[in-house]
């Protein structure tokens, strides 16, 4: 199993890369030519240099391999990563905010001091999934992520150092929203969604000039898509009721739709432009 990978940095590269491929190539069989990926990138910014660079990287990290496209030296993906990609399309595309009466997802971990690489690792990956810390080894986050949860474990190969439990809401001292920003940093997080808005201005100015030139459609949806791709995962959803009543993530989720609307299309049209066999 193919876990997300949590070190490439939104704008960088190899992030790029990450994003070109999880939104286009499974529309063209898992498969692009080396030539085409790097002018898909080119027209996000990326240099070839750093675009070969990026796909050393990205086969290293088990996402691609090496394989003849069409009689061109290419790509594709490899075993493991539509499946890894079909969990990102998710988060990206369907972000999902807790009700408040909807369960809660808890992991109760104990891993020894000789595997603490595998502990470190473990906390690593329930904090990219967006989960809280309630104590050294008890995570929570919210029920609906209790698959993701389980993924993880699986992929890291601890799932008999752990046990996940979906309960209730539960019972605290004080409020569940005091609670609540204990056990994430919810002030961190509204910056990171207060960047993102004002990286990406609302496209309702922009949408006639997406669909006149699907070359800078596709630079600016592929650049949201890579800057907002980390941010349903850092945010799992939790419920309205525990939230800063200026909580600026609902904002956020109605920017990248927006964005979505207006530029989406237009940036399809560019790639079918680059690589004529894109599936509709």
């Amino acid at each position: 199993m193919i876990l997300d990978d949590l070190d490439a940095r939104p704008g960088s590269a190899t992030s790029l890369l990450r994003t070109v491929v999880g939104l286009y190539a499974r529309g063209l069989g898992g498969r692009l030519a080396a030539g085409d990926l790097v002018a898909l990138l080119g027209a996000a910014g990326v240099g070839p240099g750093a675009a070969r660079s990026a796909v050393s990287r990205a086969k290293g990290k088990g996402l691609l391999e090496a394989e003849d496209v069409g009689g061109r030296a290419g790509y594709r993906l490899a075993a493991g990563a539509a499946a890894m990609l079909e969990r990102g399309d998710r988060r990206i595309f369907g972000y999902r905010q807790q009700g408040d009466d909807d369960p809660w997802c808890l992991v109760s971990f104990s891993i020894p001091e000789e595997r603490r690489d595998a502990r470190h690792q473990l906390r690593r990956h329930l904090a990219g999934i967006g989960c809280g810390t309630v104590a050294t080894g008890l995570w929570i986050c919210p029920g609906h992520l209790a698959d993701e949860v389980e993924g993880v474990l699986d992929g890291l190969g601890l799932r008999d150092a752990a046990t996940v439990f979906v309960a209730g809401t539960p019972r605290v001292a004080g409020s569940l929203a005091d609670a609540v920003a204990r056990w994430w940093d919810l002030d961190g997080l509204a910056a990171r969604h207060r960047g993102f808005l004002a990286a990406h201005p609302d496209p309702d100015g922009d949408a006639e000039t997406a669909a006149r030139a699907p070359d800078e459609a596709f630079a600016r949806w592929v650049r949201a898509v890579d800057d907002w791709r980390p941010l349903p995962y850092a945010d799992p959803g939790l419920p309205a009721a525990v939230l800063p009543p200026d909580w600026p993530g609902t904002a956020g989720v109605a920017r990248f739709a927006a964005l979505r609307a207006a530029f989406a299309g237009a940036a399809a049209a560019h790639v079918r432009g680059v690589v004529p066999t894109l599936g509709a």
